[in-house]
């Protein structure tokens, strides 16, 4: 069954906390050469079909049910091979 691949990251203005305790956390490990880390939510979504149709409804059901669009942004909406 075809998958569909939503990413979802807080808006560039939201602080993130879970992603400054991840770049802190890094640094003690003495992991070098990386910037900031911010966290996300990955969502991955079984369809009977990849339709355009159905790409738009999974859009749609990430801006207002996968997403707080208050804090939030819809980075990616993309089908993936299984």
């Amino acid at each position: 069954m075809p998958r569909i691949v939503v990413e979802v990251m807080p808006k560039p203005e939201i602080l993130d906390p879970q992603g400054t305790a991840i770049t802190q956390a890094l640094g003690r490990m003495g992991v070098d050469g990386l910037g900031e880390v911010r966290q996300g939510k990955r969502f991955e979504v079984a369809v009977d079909d990849t339709d355009e149709a159905t790409l738009a409804r999974v859009r749609e059901a990430a801006e207002t049910l996968l997403s707080n669009p208050v804090i939030e942004d819809v980075v990616a909406v993309r089908v993936v091979e299984g």
